[in-house]
């Protein structure tokens, strides 16, 4: 008899039941191995994901409002500057971009830190409570600042703070979206891309 070759692979069928069905699923890959694959990678999520947003609309350099903002323009440079942007509609595109993804429920809106729409209680379509801000009398030229809260609560839970800055340090964003929670990468990126498709996007920062 000839000495057996140590280097000799044993064909598969020498081997127990289970590891005869792992070298055929490692060779050959079954199909529904493949599509559970797939399943996950549709299901990905991001979780408190912020975007910051610059938009492409002039500036105005501006006096600082306070004693202590000026002392602090002298010490670091910086400076306030005020948009040229019309609060009340770029408010409502982005709220439109959430409706779109499912942020059924605005939560409350203020207007330079006041409370203008306030109902943390019921569950609405956010398309109305679009009726709702629009019908809010306010003087857009006055209003330095809008923040908006609304809530995705479906199969995850979101909760979305938006600030949209008519005047503000240089250095800081036009936009800023803080998302509290989980949300599917797949709506988030519907979201991003109906903002840089509605908005004058000049720059956008994610975190």
């Amino acid at each position: 008899m000839s000495e057996q070759n140590p280097d000799f692979k044993q064909p598969p069928w020498v081997y127990g039941p289970k590891e005869t069905m792992d070298w055929i699923e490692a060779t050959h890959p079954s199909k529904k191995r493949e599509k559970k694959s797939q399943k996950k990678s549709s299901d990905n999520i991001l979780i408190n994901p912020h975007i910051h947003l610059d938009l492409d609309v002039e500036q105005t350099k501006i006096n600082p409002p306070t004693v202590f903002s000026r002392l602090s323009s002298k010490i670091t440079g910086n400076t306030f500057v005020e948009e040229h942007l019309d609060l009340l509609s770029t408010s409502e595109i982005i709220l439109r971009g959430l409706a779109k993804v499912k942020f059924h429920h605005t939560v409350k809106i203020l207007i330079d830190k006041k409370i203008r729409y306030d109902n943390p209680e019921i569950i609405s379509d956010l398309k109305k409570s679009i009726d709702i801000f629009k019908g809010i009398s306010i003087d857009t030229n006055q209003s330095k600042l809008f923040e908006i809260t609304a809530v995705l609560d479906d199969v995850h839970r979101c909760v979305v703070e938006i600030k949209i800055k008519k005047v503000h340090w240089r250095k800081e964003h036009t936009i800023d979206i803080f998302m509290k929670g989980i949300i599917k990468e797949e709506s988030y990126h519907t979201f991003l891309n109906y903002l840089n498709e509605k908005l004058k996007v000049k720059k956008t920062i994610l975190k």
